[in-house]
């Protein structure tokens, strides 16, 4: 067999082995990617089992386990509730905008965040000390007959 034709031959492997890996990592990404809507799959950023509220999701807390000027934080969800003024409930993001730790405590009308110490307003979301400049984003939540849901 000639150089070359063990060259043509070396390269025709070659070809085969890369384009049989590049069609195996295409069958592998598309197992393991995220569903869109019509596929089965959850929207990453709604937790999976959680209703948009619409179609009557489950309740994420009674108004009752909120205190007024703290909050409860629901670490699964990804939210924090709290109820500033008595009747009054926000719902933030519970993860800091300073590194993305989990916001922990809510007492006395202030978030706190464990891992840098930030702070943020219990009823704005807004970053008032440590590190984090930005505020904690805002979530969408419905009150109705005692019962809190992520809407």
């Amino acid at each position: 067999m000639s150089t070359s034709q063990e060259n043509q031959g070396r390269f025709a492997r070659r070809t085969v082995i890369a384009v049989g890996a590049t069609g195996l990592a295409a069958a592998a990404l598309a197992a393991c990617g995220g569903g869109s809507e019509g596929q089965g799959g959850t929207d990453a950023s709604e937790p999976a089992g959680k209703g948009d509220g619409a179609d009557g999701g489950a309740p994420l807390a009674a108004t009752a386990d909120i205190p007024e000027g703290g909050g409860v934080v629901f670490a699964d969800e990804g939210v924090v509730v709290t109820q500033p003024k008595a009747g009054e409930f926000k719902a933030f993001s519970s993860k800091c905008t300073h590194q993305g730790c989990a916001v922990r405590g809510v007492a006395d009308g202030v978030i706190t965040c464990p891992c840098h110490d930030s702070t943020f307003d219990a009823a704005t979301g807004g970053a008032t000390g440590g590190p984090a400049t930005l505020p904690l984003p805002e979530k969408r939540i419905r009150v109705e007959g005692g019962s809190i849901t992520l809407a």
